[in-house]
């Protein structure tokens, strides 16, 4: 009795955690029992699911061959093996898609985090089967719109070649007509065009009778490609005989243009000439008198150049461009000159203070002053001497410039010598 007495106080303490852990791991095998059926359910669900799209993937395979046979028919074996090509890369998704399924559906046991990632594979390739079989049906769509108004767009694209080449046979008289008052390179570019136009037209043509005769043979056959062929030759036609149409309008204005650009060269090379002449520097005038020499002649005879004033044109601005550079050339080197010849007075100057200043140096410590000191000194002075009697600024100021340099190595010289005695 004693023993029962001693173990009933642990009974009374751990006896109802006992009981709560008891109940709490019965509690959790519970919650995991239904989170497990949750699993289940949601689990078999996407595999109905990935079933249900397996089907209709296969489908759409299968329906997709068989409109392979009707696009060769109606639009020829090049549309056939486009689509034909986008089939077998649908079927081989869904060779994989179809494996899968065949693992879902064996006697082996498999985890559900298995099954969920082989269903949601199996959507996922049933979605790239059905995008690119819906693409591919979209462009045959198209092309069946196209291909329904495209018999009606013929006769219309046969009249707008007409008109255009009664434009063309206009242009040709035109330019026949200018060439008795312009040169042949001035109307080169306008010829060529008119070579364009006629195999674009011919091009137009030709598609148009394909056209034509493809239906003559098969009517209801595809004639939208020829048509679309011919209706891009003719919009190129159309912008050539523009630009030939305007060509009588360019020469002109390329002749007003050539006028104004002879006017401005005349009054350029009278500006040259009197720069030519204050010209400082021997150089910069010899360039500018050899631009002036090889200009002026463009200037004269000009009416004898009528006959192609998008030459005479080009040739006057270029005149214009070298003039202009010779030009600058002969200002930049005259303000280099002006700016030399300013800086002169003051750089002489600055040299002849320094002289003075290194000669009582020198003259204070004559007797431990060395030979460095005393040539830096007479080179400064022969230096100065330059620069009074150089007629070229930019030579004399450099002359004075390197006499104060040298003076000032002389003062430093003998500066040192008289504190190291």
């Amino acid at each position: 009795m004693a023993d029962a007495a001693d173990w009933l106080p642990s009974l009374i303490v751990f006896g109802p955690a006992a009981l709560a852990l008891a109940a709490g791991v019965i509690g959790f095998r519970r919650l995991g029992t239904r989170r497990e059926a949750r699993d289940a359910v949601a689990v078999r669900e996407l595999e109905t699911a990935a079933k249900a799209r397996l089907v209709g993937a296969d489908e759409a395979v299968r329906d997709a061959i068989q409109e392979i046979r009707f696009a060769e028919a109606q639009f020829g074996p090049e549309t056939a093996r486009e689509l034909g090509e986008t089939v077998e890369r649908a079927r081989g998704w869904l060779r994989e898609a179809f494996l899968l399924q065949q693992r879902l559906d064996d006697a082996e046991p498999d985890t559900a985090a298995q099954r969920r990632a082989w269903s949601s594979r199996i959507s996922s390739l049933c979605d790239s089967v059905e995008r690119a079989l819906a693409d591919a049906e979209e462009v045959l769509a198209a092309r069946r719109a196209a291909e329904r108004g495209a018999a009606d767009d013929t006769p219309a694209l046969r009249e707008r070649a007409r008109r255009l080449g009664a434009r063309r046979a206009d242009a040709a008289s035109a330019l026949e007509r200018l060439g008795t008052r312009f040169s042949a390179a001035a109307l080169a570019g306008a010829q060529g065009a008119l070579a364009r136009v006629d195999h674009d037209l011919a091009t137009a043509t030709s598609a148009l009778d394909d056209a034509a005769h493809r239906l003559a043979e098969a009517p209801g056959a595809p004639i939208a490609g020829l048509n679309g062929r011919a209706a891009h030759a003719l919009r190129r036609a159309e912008g050539e005989l523009d630009r030939i149409e305007h060509v009588e309008l360019d020469l002109a204005r390329a002749a007003e243009d050539a006028g104004l650009e002879a006017a401005d060269l005349d009054a350029e090379l009278i500006a040259a000439r009197g720069e030519r002449d204050r010209a400082s520097d021997p150089e910069a005038g010899a360039a500018l008198a050899s631009a002036i020499g090889d200009l002026s002649p463009l200037l004269v005879g000009r009416e004898h150049r009528a006959d192609d004033p998008f030459a005479e044109r080009d040739r006057l601005r270029a005149a214009r461009d070298r003039l202009e550079a010779a030009r600058a050339g002969a200002r930049r080197e005259q303000e280099r000159l002006d700016g030399a010849r300013g800086a002169l007075s003051g750089a002489i100057a600055i040299a002849e203070s320094q002289i003075r200043v290194a000669g009582q140096a020198l003259e204070r410590a004559r007797a431990f002053v060395g030979a460095d000191a005393r040539t830096r000194l007479a080179e400064a002075e022969r230096q100065l001497g330059i620069a009074r009697r150089e007629s070229d600024p930019v030579a004399a100021l450099d002359a004075a410039r390197r006499a104060a340099a040298r003076a000032s190595d002389a003062e430093a010289l003998a500066h040192y010598a008289a504190l190291h005695r």
